[in-house]
């Protein structure tokens, strides 16, 4: 009698950063396409295990705290207001540095590419975050931001605002389980965007609308990020 090979699925390990203010589909869009995945092991960190609540006024439990983490094969940066204020935190971004050196991915959401650019894990690459936070994220030093959806460049994907976490986490899922495994899992997550409004992008609104936007978040966020880049020497 033959016996057929027993079908084996490498193990994964998903670290999720937590923060306060964060927005929670940059984090739960992406995590519940994860978690369709066999074999993986989702771990959510902060620095303690008390509730952290969302710009939404619900909170998520971290599961982990930093001190305790497992080594990521997946490094996870969601975004949100809060990932301003995580630029100085100092553990936080020590965090995600020494997990990056170890990591088969490193990854974000939104405007957690920032909490990466921090960390000097974008330096020299191809990155992208919300279109309202890029000329921000172009004040960091040797950085290519770019205006497209997700970006892949090497081990290192980032997508834009919020909604882009899910098409993040499929072309990433695409990478480690196949093309098929993330067709399944779009079917199984009924993921068939027909937006009701062309709306999405700066591309289908007045130029001065867009404009006051970018102003807008220049000063709510810009003295923030321009504080943080002197840590960098700059």
């Amino acid at each position: 009698m033959t016996v057929e090979p027993s079908h084996t699925v490498q193990p994964l390990t998903i670290t999720m950063l937590l923060f306060p203010q964060i927005t929670q589909l940059d984090l739960t869009g992406p995590a519940e396409v994860f978690a369709q995945i066999e074999g993986v092991h989702m771990q959510y960190v902060w620095h303690d295990l008390n509730p952290v609540e969302t710009s939404a006024g619900f909170a998520l439990v971290p599961t982990v705290r930093f001190d305790e983490a497992q080594q990521a094969d997946v490094l996870v940066v969601p975004g949100g207001q809060g990932a301003f204020t995580l630029l100085e935190d100092e553990q936080a971004i020590g965090f995600l540095r020494s997990q990056a050196e170890h990591a088969q991915w490193i990854t974000s959401v939104c405007t957690g590419a920032f909490a990466l650019a921090q960390a000097g894990l974008l330096a020299g690459r191809r990155a992208t975050t919300h279109w309202s936070s890029r000329p921000l994220l172009a004040r960091y030093p040797d950085i290519h931001v770019t205006d497209e959806r997700v970006v892949v460049d090497g081990n290192l994907i980032t997508a834009g605002g919020v909604t882009s976490g899910i098409d993040f986490a499929l072309t990433l899922v695409a990478r480690l389980r196949g093309e098929q495994a993330a067709r399944d899992i779009a079917l199984r997550l009924e993921y068939d965007p027909h937006p009701l409004f062309e709306a999405g992008t700066p591309r289908t609104h007045p130029s001065e609308q867009v404009e006051g936007i970018i102003a807008a978040n220049e000063r709510r966020r810009g003295p923030l990020v321009e504080h943080a880049l002197t840590h960098l020497g700059r």
